[in-house]
């Protein structure tokens, strides 16, 4: 089967290894027989409801933040017409921010969200910076850990009835108080997890398989299991790392 991919501004939003995350995403669902198409959309091309299986939206700065906010809003429609349909998404760092419906950057400027994510940001005086661990559970019953790299200033404050991604075992999220990371809405998450996420994570790059894959079939298929030794080897030290950092449990 086919999955098209839509990767939101690749020529923009690229600081975090985000091409990393498409590699993982084609490799693990070519080795289970799976064609991935992607897709660039960037400034100036339309993005339709229907056309996509899963988008991806990457880290950048202020800068080039800044650059694509008033073109992404203009986009807004169909990415949340995309994510109603059922469409899965990931949207990392930068681009988790403006899929919420504000971001207030450090100089005070404020950045229109497209509201996918009930949250707005504001930017901090100092960064958060380092290796990070979450317990997430994004099926009933089925606890996994993530781990990855946080680099943000932003202080994203979740609304109270809001879904996170996970809990923060180790390291700030997203705002170093609350004790949440990241946020979740149907098949669509938002993070601040990068390094790249996905080759340290393979339960959670086949999870994201699996929703592109219910776009099209219903429901979230089954996948076969692939020999993980590297990739659990890369989550151990990553999750190591974070849990020797510290900070909140």
């Amino acid at each position: 089967m086919k999955i098209v991919v839509g990767h939101l501004y690749p020529d923009y939003l690229n600081i975090y290894a985000d091409r990393g995350n498409i590699a993982v995403l084609t490799r693990r669902a070519a080795w289970r027989g799976h064609e991935v198409e992607v897709r660039s959309v960037s400034v100036g091309e339309p993005l339709h409801a229907g056309e996509h299986d899963l988008l991806y939206v990457g880290g950048g700065q202020d800068r080039e933040q800044a650059l694509v906010a008033q073109d992404l809003a203009a986009k807004a429609e169909g990415v949340l017409e995309a994510a109603a349909d059922g469409a899965a998404l990931l949207a990392v760092c930068g681009g988790y921010q403006l899929l919420g419906r504000s971001y207030r950057d450090f100089h005070g400027d404020e950045l229109p969200g497209i509201g996918l994510f009930p949250f707005d940001t504001v930017a901090g005086a100092t960064r958060m910076i380092g290796d990070v661990l979450l317990e997430c559970e994004l099926e009933p019953g089925d606890r996994r850990t993530l781990a990855g790299f946080e680099n943000h200033a932003g202080r994203t404050r979740l609304d109270p009835d809001a879904q996170p991604l996970g809990r923060v075992v180790a390291g700030f999220g997203n705002d170093g108080e609350s004790g949440w990371e990241g946020c979740r809405v149907g098949r669509a998450v938002g993070t601040y997890l990068h390094g790249p996420l996905l080759p340290r994570n393979p339960w959670f790059a086949d999870w994201l398989l699996a929703q592109a894959l219910a776009h099209r079939l219903g429901e979230a298929p089954q996948l076969d299991p692939l020999a993980d030794d590297l990739e659990l080897q890369a989550h151990a030290v990553s999750a190591r790392r974070a849990e020797t950092r510290g900070g909140r449990r």
